[in-house]
C-alpha cells in the first residue's frame, strides 16, 4: 500500500472545485484532511461536499502537525507568502499558477524549499500542454523564422460573466498574461 498523503487546501474559491472532485475521485493515496479560506462559508461548504474532516484559517491549517502538503489555491497576490508560510511550518506545497507575481519571490521561495529539504510544485498545465508546446517547437525550430513580437486577445465577455470574484484579476498579478 503505497503511503497516504494528507493535504491542506488554502483557498476554496472558483478553481478549488476541480482540485477537490479530482482529489477526492481520482488520487486514492491523498487525503484532502483540511481547508480554509477567507469566506468561512466557502470552506465549510466545501468540506462539507467532500468530507474533509477539518475546516480551518489558514494558520489553524498550517500548525496543523497531520499535514504534509498544502494546495495553495489563493489569488495570484497571496501566492508567495502562503508558499513561504507554508514552508516555514514543515509542509511542501504545490500552487496553482502563478508561483508568485514577483520573480524575486518565486526565487526566494524556491531557495526556503531547498534549505528545507521541501518540495515546491505549481500547476504546469497551461504551459506544458500540447498547444503550448507546440507553439514553442515551431517558434524553437525557426518555422515561423525569427519572431519579433506577438499579439495576444482574451476573447471572452469579461471575468464578471463566469467568476463570483473577478476583482483580483484586474489588480497587480491578476490577469491573463501572468496567468
Amino acid at each position: 500500500m503505497e503511503e497516504r498523503l494528507n493535504l491542506g487546501i488554502v483557498g476554496c474559491g472558483n478553481i478549488s472545485g476541480i482540485y477537490f472532485t479530482n482529489l477526492t475521485t481520482l488520487f486514492p493515496w491523498v487525503r484532502i484532511e483540511a481547508c480554509s479560506e477567507l469566506i468561512e462559508a466557502r470552506s465549510r461548504a466545501k468540506a462539507d461536499a467532500f468530507n474533509v474532516p477539518k475546516c480551518y484559517t489558514t494558520e489553524e491549517l498550517l500548525a496543523d502537525d497531520t499535514i504534509d502538503i498544502v494546495l495553495n489555491l489563493t489569488t495570484p497576490v497571496d501566492h508567495a507568502a502562503i508558499n513561504q508560510a507554508a514552508l516555514a511550518a514543515g509542509k511542501h506545497v504545490y500552487c496553482e499558477k502563478p508561483l508568485a507575481i514577483d520573480r524575486q519571490d518565486a526565487i526566494d521561495t524556491m531557495k526556503m524549499a531547498e534549505d528545507k529539504g521541501l518540495r515546491v510544485g505549481n500547476a504546469p498545465d497551461t504551459f506544458l500542454g500540447g498547444g503550448i508546446q507546440t507553439c514553442r517547437r515551431i517558434i524553437d525550430d525557426g518555422i515561423i523564422g525569427d519572431v519579433v513580437s506577438a499579439m495576444a486577445f482574451m476573447v471572452n465577455h469579461g471575468h464578471e460573466s463566469w467568476h463570483p470574484d473577478p476583482a483580483f484579476y484586474y489588480q497587480r498579478g491578476g490577469g491573463p498574461m501572468l496567468d
